[in-house]
Parts: structure tokens; C-alpha cells; sequence
């Protein structure tokens, strides 16, 4: 038998890929087909995670706006299952206007409510985005010194020209900017003065055990050196520690968000029930 026959090569067809291939596969085409259907049902709501002033009075500064999606169950599937799927389809723009209509909603129901809105720089000049912010700005002029848009570092990376003339303009109408996952890049900084981002937001990865991390000690005392240098605010993200809270407010952030402080909740103080409030 010739020898082409024995070492023959195998069929790579797509009906014959690994387990591991076709299991990410289906799990990624059952994640698109739930939230499409979330979305064409509008079963989203936003949960909201307040950020703390770090003078050891720990008041909320302001509160971010997270996505929660629903399955046909009534379950709430976090962003983190389902973004990385969507952000690259035409989902993750919808997903971005839902997101901005109820927090605009929520600003025009609290008055005194200070919220950060997530957005991708892809949804930069998506007309039902630009439609949606423009009508909420009709129906109450404070909300755009009350909003904040925070986009993802690498989000802001993929279009930094497009990032700054768009934050330009709409900075002029009182509306914050923050750089959200600041650190968990690495081309950003050679744009950061252009950018003039308000507030950064320090990713997770450095903060969490930060109290006894040396290594991240030293990066998140230079992240927020950067910060202070270019006059922007800053959170860190995901403080889950008293001990690592303490470090924080040594080293000068501005504010905290995380579970230490409080967990996103759908239901904010300023729709909790009188006797909750003032429980």
C-alpha cells in the first residue's frame, strides 16, 4: 500500500472539529440567540454600583449603570457572559442605547443623581445612540452634567481620533468622560494627553489585594501619578477588602467602587421603599 495511504492527511472539514472547538461554537451561537431575543423583547434593565468618595466617609460620588439582560426565564445574565460575544455586532450598538435611554430616565427621575452610562467607541455616530442622548437632553437639560460615558481603554484605542473629536463635542455640553479597565492596556498612555478624559477608572486586576501585593503597590502608585498629572479623577475598580481600602486612601485616590462598598443593585436608594431608606 503506497505510503500516502497510511499517512493520509486528516479531514480538518468544520464537521469534524475538536469537542473544545464546536462546544465554544454552540455556547457562543446560544449566548447571540438569547440576547437577541432579550433585546427584541427589551428584557434589559441596568443595575447600579455606587462609587465612593475614599475620605473615609465612603458617601457615593455617583453610581454606574451596568446592563443586565434577561433570559426567556426572567434570569439576569451579567454583561460578562454575554459582551465580548455581542460588542462586535450590531447587538452591541442596541445594547448601548438601551443602556443610555434608561440611564438618561434615571437621571431625569433623580434629580440629584450623578450616573456613569458604559458605551463601545463603535456606537460613536450610530444615529439611534446620538437620538436617544439629544432626546434625553430635550426632555431635561441637567441630565448632561450628570452623565458620564465611560469607555473601555481598549475600546478607546481601536479609533483614538474619532474618541477625542467626539468627546470634545459633547464635553461641551457638560457631559464627563471616563477611561474605564485605565492600566489594562499598553498604547494608551501616548494618547492620554489628548484624550483629556475626566475621571480613570484603575482596572481591577492591580487593585484587588492590593494591601499585600507590592508589585501592584507600585503600578497603582503610578497609574495614579499619571492620573493627577493630566488633572483627571480616580476610581479604583473592584475593592473587595477593608485592608485594601485602607491602602487606597493612602496613596490618594479619589474614589472606590466595589463589593466592600456595595454590590450592583437594581433596586438604588432613591427607589427603595421610605422605610428602607431610612431603616
Amino acid at each position: 500500500m503506497p505510503a500516502t495511504q497510511i499517512f493520509s492527511t486528516p479531514d480538518l472539514s468544520p464537521e469534524l472539529d475538536n469537542p473544545l472547538d464546536f462546544a465554544i461554537r454552540s455556547r457562543d451561537k446560544n449566548t447571540l440567540e438569547m440576547v437577541r431575543d432579550a433585546l427584541r423583547r427589551k428584557q434589559v434593565m441596568l443595575a447600579y454600583q455606587p462609587i465612593v468618595r475614599a475620605d473615609r466617609l465612603h458617601r457615593p460620588a455617583f453610581y454606574e449603570g451596568l446592563i443586565r439582560v434577561l433570559d426567556d426565564t426572567g434570569r439576569i445574565i451579567p454583561a460578562r457572559d454575554f459582551i465580548e460575544v455581542v460588542e462586535t455586532d450590531e447587538m452591541g450598538r442596541i445594547i448601548d442605547c438601551l443602556a443610555l435611554e434608561m440611564g438618561l430616565e434615571a437621571l431625569t427621575e433623580e434629580p440629584g443623581l450623578r450616573l456613569s452610562i458604559n458605551m463601545s467607541a463603535r456606537s460613536i455616530g450610530y444615529k439611534r445612540w446620538m437620538d436617544t442622548l439629544n432626546h434625553g437632553m430635550q426632555v431635561d437639560p441637567t441630565v448632561a452634567e450628570r452623565l458620564i460615558l465611560e469607555i473601555t481603554e481598549s475600546s478607546a484605542m481601536l479609533m483614538p481620533e474619532l474618541v477625542t473629536s467626539f468627546m470634545s463635542d459633547l464635553q461641551n455640553y457638560g457631559v464627563s468622560f471616563a477611561l474605564d479597565d485605565f492600566g489594562a492596556g499598553y498604547t494608551a498612555f501616548r494618547f492620554l494627553k489628548d484624550f483629556y478624559f475626566d475621571i480613570v477608572k484603575i482596572d481591577g486586576q492591580f487593585i484587588r489585594n492590593i494591601h499585600a501585593d507590592p508589585d501592584n503597590q507600585v503600578l497603582s502608585k503610578a497609574l495614579v501619578s499619571i492620573a493627577e498629572q493630566f488633572e483627571m479623577f480616580t476610581v479604583a475598580e473592584c475593592v473587595e477588602a477593608e485592608e485594601d481600602a485602607h491602602f487606597l486612601e493612602s496613596i490618594g485616590i479619589d474614589c472606590m467602587q466595589g463589593y466592600f462598598f456595595g454590590a450592583p443593585t437594581t433596586v438604588p436608594p432613591w427607589r427603595a421603599p421610605a422605610k428602607k431608606r431610612h431603616a
